[in-house]
C-alpha cells in the first residue's frame, strides 16, 4: 500500500516536471521568435536562461523516473542540476556585470561569479568521486579467502 503511494507522489511530480518543461519550451519558441525583430542581447539572454531551465527540468524528471525504477535515490542528477543552475547563473551575471563596469554593482557580480564558478568546480568533483566509487568493486571481492575463514 505504502508502495502505490509512493508511485503516485513520483507520478504526480512526473507529470508537473513534464507539463513544466513544455511550458518552458513554449517561452523559448516565444524568445526565439523576438530574436527575429529584436537584435539586442536581452532577448538571447531570455532564450539561454529558458533553455538551461529546460534542462534542470528534464534532469530532475530523469532522477524521479530513476528514483522509481530503481527503487533508490541517487545523487549524480542533482548534482548536475546544481551545475546547470550555476552555469545558468553565471551566464546571466556576466551578462549584468558586463553593462555595470564601472559602478560598485560590478565588484558583485564578479565576486558572484567567482563563488559560483568554485560551486560548480566543487560539483563536478563530486560528479567524478561518485562515478570512480561505482566503478570500483565491492570491498572485499576478488580478494584471496582468509585462511582463518577456510579452516572453520
Amino acid at each position: 500500500m505504502l508502495e502505490l503511494a509512493e508511485n503516485v507522489v513520483y507520478a504526480g511530480i512526473a507529470l508537473f516536471l513534464v507539463v513544466t518543461a513544455l511550458v518552458l519550451l513554449a517561452l523559448a519558441g516565444k524568445s526565439t521568435w523576438a530574436l527575429l525583430t529584436d537584435f539586442t542581447e536581452t532577448p538571447v539572454l531570455e532564450l539561454l536562461d529558458v533553455l538551461l531551465l529546460v534542462f534542470i527540468v528534464v534532469e530532475l524528471l530523469f532522477a524521479v523516473r530513476t528514483t522509481v525504477e530503481k527503487r533508490e535515490l541517487i545523487a549524480e542528477p542533482f548534482l548536475l542540476v546544481g551545475i546547470i543552475a550555476s552555469i545558468k547563473e553565471i551566464v546571466v551575471l556576466s551578462v549584468e556585470a558586463a553593462s555595470a563596469v564601472g559602478t560598485g554593482g560590478f565588484t558583485d557580480r564578479i565576486v558572484e561569479i567567482g563563488v559560483l564558478g568554485v560551486l560548480v568546480l566543487l560539483l563536478g568533483i563530486t560528479s567524478l568521486l561518485l562515478r570512480r566509487k561505482e566503478r570500483e568493486p565491492d570491498e572485499g571481492e576478488n580478494q584471496p579467502a582468509d585462511p582463518e575463514t577456510i579452516a572453520r
